[in-house]
Formats: C-alpha cells, structure tokens, sequence
C-alpha cells in the first residue's frame, strides 16, 4: 500500500499567484538552474534542513546534485514523493523549491516544507509561495493531516517528534 491512492495525478504545473512564477516537478535537466540556487543559498538551507537531511553538504558537486535531482525524478514519478521546483515564467531562473513527503513522524500524513532563494527572502515571491503551498496542499492533495514543516511546525518540533508507525 502506497502512501498516495493508486488513481492519484500529481500536478504538474502550478502558477503562483500574482502571475510569473509557477511551480513544476524538478527534474534531472534542471540541475543547471538548481546547482547554483541550492549552493548560492547553502549556508541558510543547512541551517534549515542540515540536521533533518544532511542537506545541503557544503562539499556537495555538479555531479551529486545532479544524481540527487535523478532520485528526485525518480520518485516523483513512482510517487513516492515530489520535490516541485519554483521558477519564473522562462524557467530561466529556479528561485526555490517544495517537498511532498511521505511521513517520517508521527502525527502527519505527508510532511510539507518549502524555501526560497536567498535573495528572495522576504519578498514578494516568498508571501506569495506561502501563501499558496498550504492552499494548494489542501485543495489539490488527498492528505487529511499534513504537517508543514518550518511553519505549522518548528523543524525543532518535527525533530522531536517520534517516528511515524508504518505497516
């Protein structure tokens, strides 16, 4: 039994509101756009997600983000969870991303956490993603206890938390 009901269809476009950006499955043939979005934002990323993932390691390569996209693929496309990159309208820019994950703790039936690229912090674009991710979640997604992470839920909370049971 999966996580996800077998008849599910993941979006695959989704615009953000206010018009120019939208949201996509992140893919391998990103990693062009990807690489320097993750490292330019390292420090602030692995202070975010360094103690729950291992992510992003300041060591990390070209090639390792590009195998790590491969995965993310990989997944989405078994549905096993979904890494949507943020981009701008030419997809000329990935500007941030959003991870739909299957639960790791208790208390949740699908984790939810999202960020931006550094110099986006604070603006517009940031509003306008958390504003839409939790809308969409709950419009667009079959969970009934979505936990998002980093807003609902400190990461410190999340960590605390006991693993999730699994069948």
């Amino acid at each position: 039994m999966t996580w996800l009901p077998a008849d599910f269809v993941h979006p695959v476009h989704v615009p953000l509101p206010g018009g120019g950006h939208h949201l996509r499955p992140i893919a391998g043939t990103d990693t062009e756009l990807d690489y320097p979005a993750v490292m330019g934002s390292r420090e602030r990323l692995w202070s975010v997600y360094g103690e729950a993932w291992g992510w992003p390691a300041a060591t990390m390569t070209y090639q390792q983000d590009l195998d790590d996209l491969i995965r993310h693929e990989r997944e989405i496309a078994a549905h096993e969870s979904f890494n949507y990159a943020l981009f701008d309208e030419a997809e000329t820019a990935l500007l941030g991303c959003v991870y739909i994950d299957p639960p790791q703790k208790a208390g949740a039936d699908a984790e939810i956490s999202w960020w931006v690229v550094d110099d986006r912090v604070g603006t517009e674009l940031e509003r306008a993603l958390d504003a839409l991710v939790p809308r969409w979640i709950t419009e667009e997604w079959p969970f009934r206890e979505p936990c998002l992470i980093g807003h609902q839920v400190s990461w410190k909370e999340w960590l605390a938390r006991p693993a999730a049971v699994t069948a």
